[in-house]
């Protein structure tokens, strides 16, 4: 598929399956943006994905937001000492830093686990991110709770040129299609090997339901040229 047709799909509410590459995770996760995700949305994740259903952002606006990388948080409290500080992840296998942040739920949600709940939660997070209000960070801490049943993932601040990551290039992608700079990501996974699901089978996927497929080397390629 080309990079305007995965934008398109984006940009009309739908699905993309995006690739991060061989030599990182070499997982392939559902992409959507936030601004129109739906409880349908996150029922078809959990069913036909199954991984972790997580909300990236942009770098600017996690700072707008006050928020900070969940290695940092716990890295520099004073709750925790040092013996326990050496769980703290570094590097994962596949060479970078988790882009994990706090988890939340938006305070009118009930569980926030619900299909439901976790929609409401993300789609008010873009929201927030195309509110004309510039102290977000006050709204933030007002509309959301922590812990919560959304994982936040935060892009690193140079995205592609910094980190090839889900989170990164899923971002990137909505950046180019227009939307805001938020989109809900999930890892799709294999219940007959218990492993990622493959790019072949990810490939059937797409092509059984007309969804795009794109492959994120092509995106670096983009990046580098643009």
């Amino acid at each position: 598929m080309s990079l305007e047709e995965a934008l398109s799909s984006l940009r009309r509410g739908d699905f993309v399956l995006l690739h991060d590459g061989n030599t990182r995770e070499n997982e392939v996760d559902m992409v959507v943006a936030a601004d129109f995700i739906t409880p349908e949305h996150i029922a078809r994740m959990r069913r036909d994905a199954g991984g972790l259903i997580c909300l990236s952002i942009n770098n600017a606006f996690a700072k707008n937001m006050g928020l900070s990388y969940m290695h940092d948080i716990l890295s520099t409290s004073q709750n925790i000492d040092a013996e326990s500080k050496s769980m703290i992840i570094g590097k994962a296998p596949y060479g970078d830093r988790p882009s994990f942040s706090i988890s939340i739920n938006h305070k009118n949600t009930y569980t926030g686990v619900t299909d439901r709940d976790r929609a409401m939660t993300m789609l008010e997070v873009a929201k927030l991110y195309k509110s004309a209000n510039i102290n977000k960070k006050e709204i933030f801490n007002s509309s959301f709770k922590t812990p919560g049943h959304v994982p936040v993932l935060i892009a690193s601040e140079g995205l592609l040129s910094s980190r090839l990551g889900h989170t990164e290039m899923s971002v990137y992608l909505a950046t180019l299609a227009g939307l805001s700079p938020v989109t809900v990501i999930c890892e799709m996974l294999d219940s007959e090997t218990y492993g990622a699901l493959s790019a072949e089978k990810a490939k059937n996927y797409a092509k059984q339901n007309a969804v795009p497929y794109f492959d994120g080397s092509k995106l670096v390629e983009y990046a580098k040229e643009h």
